[in-house]
């Protein structure tokens, strides 16, 4: 990265004064050595490693975006703290623009599988393409080529007649400021993979996720809590969904259950 085209070495710099934080403090907080984080304030790192990059953003609670391309000694206190509470920033996605992919020899991207059991690493991994390329890989025909595409598998009955063990594509969302409920796969922090069907609150910076399954009470997250999400687009199932009565079937069951009982008196 060239220092006099984007804002990393400053910003770090800015940032750290800003917390009051010598080089030894915040190495040590960052987990890396000072000789790595000076090199990273003086510009030396030419090309800052993805994991860095993530870890800074991750720890000053701004987006990867904002720490590249915006001079942040250049905003005011209130727009600084704006961002840290996950104003804008995180609302559009921009937290996590640098999406790790793979692609095929004719350099048409892949659909990439996260079963159950590759779940807890996707949650450490999603960023980073040594991880991605180990998931396993396929193509649907059909697709259209503006989105990028993945497929999760799904755990327990939270989202019947879905039933657990299902799969789920969902295509990437960079924005996420959408109108109306909306089935998503939603990647956080503390909460790790959940499909869910998913409200944005704008005034309140957060979602709300609730399942279908009635038996589950919905749960709020903050923006800045949301690492990736993914719109349902499709799913497959490998099992056909049990019969559910509707509650006029079942008024009309109790009815007829009365009028037997009624009929047995007599």
């Amino acid at each position: 990265m060239r220092s006099q085209k984007y804002f990393w070495a400053t910003n770090l710099r800015f940032l750290r004064k800003r917390k009051k934080f010598s080089q030894d403090e915040l190495a040590e907080k960052l987990g890396m050595t000072r000789a790595k984080l000076n090199a990273h304030e003086n510009g030396h790192s030419k090309s800052p490693p993805i994991d860095d990059l993530l870890l800074c953003a991750d720890f000053f609670r701004m987006s990867v975006d904002t720490l590249l391309r915006i001079d942040l000694s250049k905003l005011s206190e209130l727009k600084i703290r704006d961002l840290e509470a996950g104003n804008d920033v995180f609302l559009s996605g921009s937290k996590v623009r640098i999406l790790a992919t793979t692609v095929t020899g004719n350099n048409e991207e892949n659909i990439e599988l996260v079963p159950i059991k590759a779940k807890a690493g996707y949650l450490g991994g999603y960023g980073d393409p040594e991880f991605i390329s180990t998931l396993p890989v396929f193509q649907l025909p059909n697709l259209p080529k503006d989105k990028k595409y993945r497929m999760f598998q799904t755990e327990g009955d939270s989202m019947l007649p879905v039933p657990g063990g299902s799969y789920i594509i969902g295509s990437y969302l960079m924005d996420w400021k959408f109108n109306k409920e909306t089935p998503c796969v939603v990647v956080t922090e503390h909460e790790g993979i959940s499909f869910k069907m998913v409200s944005f609150l704008e005034e309140e910076r957060s979602f709300i996720l609730r399942s279908i399954n009635p038996l589950y009470e919905p749960f709020r997250i903050r923006a800045e809590e949301v690492r990736e999400i993914w719109k349902f687009e499709y799913s497959m199932i490998r099992e056909l969904p049990t019969e559910t009565l509707t509650l006029q079937q079942i008024g009309l069951g109790i009815a007829e259950i009365n009028r037997k009982l009624e009929d047995l008196k007599l």
